[in-house]
């Protein structure tokens, strides 16, 4: 009798073990699924399952929206029996991820990771709730006390989509619109991240990293704050390192352009000066121009001069100050400049502006 005891035991402990380290097998119904969309550096990650309309050949067409997706608060019959809005989806927590801190509809949301529910009314208007439990079954143990944020948004009629979808069908620069879809509506909702100050942000931590040793990741910090207008102060000490260590046109271009957009002009043209020392010809034609874009012709005229001076058989370097000198009014010099361009032989795209630069001063030109 204690042997049969004793191997009952075994069975009965066999068992549990086997019950406890059971296998995974695909689920036949509202498999899971994931997507996922960078703003700027800013990561958004939701996962969630996938019912569908049509569930063992019976079409629900018109009986997912107040019916399977009740309208309002439900009372739960599991868990903690609590009046629960709805999953947003199937099975365990829809999962909505943000690497960074963002807007939903306006309402601000701290980086993280949320268990997604919904309230979904019959007027078409939807409440989203982010809640800091991650690891429940669906919405049957949901706890306001968790609640996150809460935010409206509207439902919108959509064409017919079989199988709950998550998607971002509206991607800027700074937001992306995210649109849960199914059956035949669609929730849509704002989020919205200050892309600059994230940026900022990684540059300062990456440039106490191995970036930190070099000049490139200054001047690409540097360079952005300029093309942004951001951030000025801090971008032209993170100039001055690259210059520092790598004095070159472009560092020295981009310190000189941050001076010019902090209103410190006659600091910017020392800079700009030295700059022009060791540029090439593209560089200084590319600087004369940037002269004319802000209306400072005299600068211009004299930065692109130097281009004639340097190679007077440059057709293109003739046009260039001609153009210039156009654009400040001075019709004489203008002729001049251009006539001489053509004199020299031009490529064809430098011969085309020349000719329509003097038609437009009323020259009579082949």
């Amino acid at each position: 009798m204690r042997v049969l005891s004793a191997l009952a035991l075994v069975v009965i402990a066999f068992s549990s073990f086997v019950f406890a380290q059971n296998v995974t097998t695909p689920r036949p119904v509202s498999p899971a699924a994931e997507v996922k969309q960078r703003i700027g550096l800013t990561d958004i990650r939701i996962n969630y399952s996938r019912p569908r309309v049509t569930l063992n050949g019976v079409d629900r067409t018109g009986k997912i929206w107040g019916a399977l997706v009740p309208y309002g608060m439900t009372k739960s019959q599991f868990g903690k029996q609590m009046d629960m809005p709805w999953r947003a989806g199937a099975n365990e927590n829809t999962i909505f991820e943000i690497s960074h801190d963002a807007t939903v509809e306006g309402k601000p949301l701290k980086a993280g990771k949320y268990s997604l529910h919904m309230i979904v009314n019959q007027n078409q208007t939807v409440t989203l709730i982010f809640n800091s439990a991650t690891e429940s079954w669906g919405s049957f143990f949901y706890d306001p006390k968790e609640d996150v944020m809460r935010v409206d948004t509207k439902m919108r009629d959509n064409p017919h989509t079989e199988v709950l979808t998550y998607s971002f069908p509206e991607v800027g620069n700074d937001y992306v619109v995210v649109e849960l879809a199914w059956e035949r509506k669609a929730i849509p909702f704002k989020v919205a991240v200050d892309v600059h100050s994230v940026v900022l942000a990684n540059f300062r931590n990456e440039l106490r990293n191995l970036p930190g040793f070099g000049w490139q990741g200054f001047q690409t910090a540097a360079q952005y704050c300029l093309t942004n207008n951001i951030n000025n102060a801090e971008a032209i000490e993170w100039a001055d390192v690259a210059i520092a260590r790598n004095r070159t046109f472009p560092t020295l271009a981009t310190k000189a352009n941050l001076l010019f957009q902090g209103g410190k002009q006659t600091e910017g043209d020392a800079i700009l000066a030295d700059a022009l020392k060791i540029a090439n010809r593209l560089q200084i034609n590319n600087v004369g121009y940037q002269m004319l874009g802000i209306n400072r012709f005299d600068k211009a005229i004299e930065i692109l001069k130097l281009n004639v001076e340097s190679d007077p058989t440059d057709a293109n370097a003739w046009d260039s100050v001609g153009e210039a000198y156009k654009m400040a009014g001075d019709k004489a010099n203008a002729i001049k400049y251009l006539r001489k361009a053509l004199e020299l032989n031009p490529p064809a795209n430098v011969r085309a502006n020349s000719i329509k630069l003097l038609k437009e001063l009323g020259e009579d030109v082949q």
